[in-house]
C-alpha cells in the first residue's frame, strides 16, 4: 500500500544544478526572466545560483547581481549554495534569506568538488553553518553522494548517518539526502531515509535530491513519497549533474515530477503545462535536447 503525502513542496534547482555543467552562459536579465516564469508556473522555492569562484563555475558568476535586481516575491523562497566562508560573505550582502550548505559523503568527491577531505569538509560546515544563522540565514545541511559515489561506489550509511547527526546538532531546519550520481534505486532510498530519521530529531525536515543518471528518478521520488519525504528538488527539463562527477546526468525532471504527482492525487500548487513551457525555451536557449518527457509531448 503506497502512503503519500497529500501535499509536496518543490524546490526548483535548474538555474543553479541545471547550469553548472552547461557551456552556454545565462545573463541576469535571462536568468530573472526564467524566475518570473517559474513563479508564474506556481514554484514556491527557487534556487537562484551558487557563490562559488566564477572560474571554477563561469556559469554561476552573475548569481550576486540576480540576486541583487530580482524583484523578490514575499510568497516565494529564494536561495542559495555556499562552499566556504567567501560564499556567505557574498550571499549576506546579497540579503539571502535561505542557504543549502553540504558535504560530500564520499571522501574522493569532496577532494574533487570542494578540495578537502571529508575531516575539512565537516569542521568547515560547522563554521559556515554557526556563522550563517548568526547572519539570520536559514539553512539546508546537505549531504552529497549519499547514496553513493562515482568513485568509491558503495557510501556507508553510518557515515551519512554521522554527517546527519552534525547538522542536527548544528540546529539546522532541514537535512537533503542528494544521490548526486543516480546510484540510489527505490529500496536504497526508503533505507536510508528510514536510518537517518533515526538519528535526528523528529522536527528537522528530510528532503530528496535525485538525478535520474540510470533512469530510476521518478521511481525513487516514489519511493521517497512513500516514505513520508515532503520536499523534493528537482530541475526544468532534466537539466543539472555535478562538473567533478564522470557521466553526470540531470535531476528528475521538475514538470514531469509534477504531473507524476498531481496524478496521484498529491498537491503541489505547481502549472505543469506552463513548466514544459519554460523548459522547451530552456531548451531552445541551450540549443540542445533535454531529457525532460513532458515538455516534448506537450510541444
Amino acid at each position: 500500500m503506497l502512503n503519500f503525502p497529500k501535499k509536496v513542496l518543490i524546490e526548483e534547482e535548474s538555474l543553479r544544478d541545471g547550469l553548472q555543467i552547461e557551456k552556454t552562459e545565462l545573463t541576469v536579465d535571462e536568468k530573472i526572466r526564467f524566475i518570473k516564469g517559474m513563479e508564474a508556473a506556481g514554484i514556491r522555492r527557487i534556487q537562484v545560483g551558487s557563490f562559488v569562484h566564477p572560474k571554477r563555475v563561469p556559469q554561476m558568476a552573475n548569481t550576486d547581481e540576480v540576486f541583487k535586481q530580482l524583484d523578490r516575491n514575499p510568497d516565494v523562497l529564494y536561495t542559495g549554495l555556499i562552499l566556504n566562508m567567501r560564499g556567505l560573505e557574498r550571499a549576506v550582502e546579497c540579503k539571502v534569506p535561505h542557504l543549502s550548505i553540504s558535504v560530500s559523503a564520499s571522501e574522493t568527491h569532496s577532494m574533487k568538488n570542494a578540495q578537502k577531505t571529508l575531516a575539512q569538509a565537516t569542521t568547515d560546515v560547522r563554521e559556515m553553518i554557526l556563522a550563517a544563522q548568526s547572519a539570520g540565514i536559514a539553512v539546508r545541511g546537505g549531504i552529497q553522494s549519499a547514496f553513493g559515489c562515482a568513485y568509491e561506489g558503495e557510501i556507508s550509511i553510518d557515515v551519512v548517518c554521522n554527517i546527519a547527526r552534525l547538522y542536527d546538532s548544528l540546529g539546522v531546519d532541514e537535512i537533503n539526502l542528494a544521490d548526486s550520481t543516480g546510484m540510489a534505486n527505490p529500496i536504497s532510498i526508503q533505507n536510508l531515509i528510514a536510518r537517518v530519521r533515526e538519528v535526528v530529531s523528529p522536527k528537522i525536515l528530510l528532503s530528496l535530491h535525485l538525478h535520474d543518471t540510470r533512469g530510476l528518478g521518478i521511481a525513487n521520488m516514489v519511493a521517497g513519497l512513500n516514505s513520508g519525504i515532503t520536499l523534493f528538488d528537482s530541475a526544468l527539463g532534466g537539466l543539472g549533474g555535478c562538473p567533478f562527477i564522470p557521466k553526470a546526468a540531470g535531476n528528475i525532471a521538475t514538470e514531469d515530477a509534477v504531473y507524476a504527482m498531481e496524478a496521484s492525487g498529491i498537491e503541489t500548487g505547481i502549472d505543469w503545462r506552463s513548466l514544459c513551457d519554460l523548459a522547451l525555451r530552456m531548451e531552445h536557449r541551450l540549443d540542445r535536447h533535454l531529457p525532460g518527457k513532458l515538455m516534448h509531448i506537450q510541444s
